[in-house]
């Protein structure tokens, strides 16, 4: 159907303009601005699930299409979902709906202003699943740096400008050397289109300096150790929806990102570099694990836990096969759900306590049950419980990686161990014991409004766990192109190698 992921893309950004026209200053005009972003960003996934009802995914190549003349006659606005992108899109507008709820009493200043960023952040996010013009991407993808940075900035924690800026420049840096690799592409090719670079062979050597240039931005945006130090800070700082979406998506962009251009159109490069990207994911497995065991705010914990679960996505995808590149999309979906949901979980508590401290708490299964079991399901899917949707990507990526290095896999196993330690460890010390601190006597169980929160992220969680089919039959024929792709360019680059 034209014009359908144009509307869910930029559908947010009427929500905008009725925000800016009609939400006068005071309560009223907050709440009315609360009222129609909750509004918008349930119509935006509707939206989306119609454009999963119409997909169609036995068809390979990219569906929905819109290709329009936008600047000078070859950047254009070309947009478009294959099976990779379209999971992307529905778990951006999943989360934000969710999102806007859970900071329904929250946030309390500048109300109005903070549900601006989140309509315009979607719409940046949906623009990276969906563009078709690679300078399209690159403006979509840079674009989502401002509304964070202002998030993080402005409704952050005590030392949120520091947070933010680290943010920032981080990302801003690394992209600068992707802009850079764009525009030798387009000089060597002639097109910024999408489709017609994934058909281009660039030269080998060529492919070695632009790998390494997308890496150096994807590589911050994932984030792989040893440019992931700005993501605790960011998550520290975040409010409890900024740090959701920047888990639940934007540190999906660079997995996303590496499975659209440096697999597909660097394959000589993806190969030479492969091992490379193999040790960077262990350390990130077993490093940001082991820290994670030593951590005392319980945000910084999940930050690091999400650290290493994006290693087991890395190594999934440079397997270079299709157990470890399925399990690469699951995982990054599935991490969606599960650390999206156990950043809410801190928020709820945070909400009441003020602290993050893991020492503050304790015994909180004798005042919270129904938090104390939401929390726990959440805790067992991080740890890759099977029954989960963390066990299908996990198992798989482990499989993929084992079939292209054993030595990989198994050092990738030790950290399913260290995962269950530092997860298990943090649930006894906050569910379990005696309630001995006095200011928990009073603390009150989850509310109507943080139950209809969390009940989605539950569903999914098991719901993928236990059927992941949907996931697959969506994203099957697309991976398996990409992976042609990859193979059928090897190929010919060995022949004209052989004299």
């Amino acid at each position: 159907m034209t014009g359908l992921l144009s509307l869910i893309t930029f559908f947010p950004l009427v929500a905008v303009a009725m925000i800016l026209v009609f939400a006068r200053e005071g309560a009223q005009g907050d709440q009315l601005a609360r009222q129609t972003t909750l509004f918008a960003t349930l119509v935006t996934f509707a939206l989306s699930l119609w454009a999963w009802a119409e997909f169609d995914p036995s068809k390979s190549g990219f569906q929905f299409v819109e290709d329009f003349a936008w600047f000078g006659g070859t950047i254009r606005y070309h947009i478009g979902v294959d099976g990779i992108s379209l999971p992307f899109v529905i778990l951006t507008a999943f989360l934000m709906p969710l999102c806007i709820l859970a900071s329904w009493t929250s946030i309390e200043t500048r109300v109005k202003e903070y549900m601006i960023a989140f309509l315009v952040l979607e719409t940046l996010m949906i623009g990276v699943f969906v563009s078709l013009d690679i300078v399209l991407f690159y403006l979509f993808f840079e674009g989502g740096l401002i509304p964070m940075f202002l998030i993080i900035g402005i409704w952050g924690g005590p030392r949120r400008v520091y947070a933010s800026f680290k943010f920032f420049l981080y990302t801003l840096l690394g992209s600068v050397l992707m802009l850079v690799a764009i525009m030798a592409m387009y000089i060597t090719a002639g097109t910024t289109d999408i489709v017609a670079l994934l058909a281009y062979e660039f030269p080998k050597d060529m492919q070695y300096l632009l790998f390494l240039a997308f890496l150096a931005s994807f590589a911050v945006k994932l984030p792989m150790w040893p440019v992931h130090t700005w993501l605790p800070d960011a998550h520290v700082e975040a409010p409890t929806a900024g740090s959701v979406i920047l888990a639940g998506i934007l540190l999906k962009m660079g997995g996303y990102g590496f499975l659209r251009f440096s697999l597909p159109m660097f394959p000589d490069a993806s190969v030479y570099f492969a091992p490379m990207m193999f040790a960077l994911s262990v350390i990130a497995i077993i490093y940001t694990s082991l820290v994670a065991l030593m951590q005392e705010d319980i945000k910084k914990l999940i930050a690091y836990s999400s650290v290493a679960h994006m290693g087991f996505v890395t190594m999934g995808m440079f397997a270079l096969n299709r157990q470890g590149v399925d399990g690469a999309v699951v995982q990054m979906i599935s991490h969606g759900f599960i650390s999206g949901a156990l950043f809410l979980c801190v928020g709820i508590i945070y909400d009441r306590m003020h602290t993050r401290e893991i020492k503050a708490y304790g015994g909180l299964v004798n005042r919270m049950p129904i938090y104390a079991a939401v929390f726990m399901v959440f805790t067992m899917a991080n740890v890759g419980l099977p029954g989960t949707s963390g066990f299908v990507g996990e198992f798989l990526t482990l499989v993929g990686a084992y079939k292209a290095n054993t030595t990989v896999a198994l050092l990738a196993t030790t950290g399913v161990i260290l995962s269950a330690a530092y997860a298990l460890w943090l649930y006894r010390r906050v569910v379990f014991g005696e309630l001995e601190k006095k200011s928990l006597a009073d603390i009150e169980d989850m509310n109507l409004r943080e139950i209809v929160v969390i009940v989605p992220l539950v569903v999914a969680t098991l719901f993928f766990g236990f059927y992941p089919k949907p996931i697959f039959d969506m994203t099957g024929t697309a991976v398996e192109a990409t992976l042609e792709n990859i193979n059928g360019k090897l190929k010919t680059a060995e022949v004209e190698a052989t004299p």
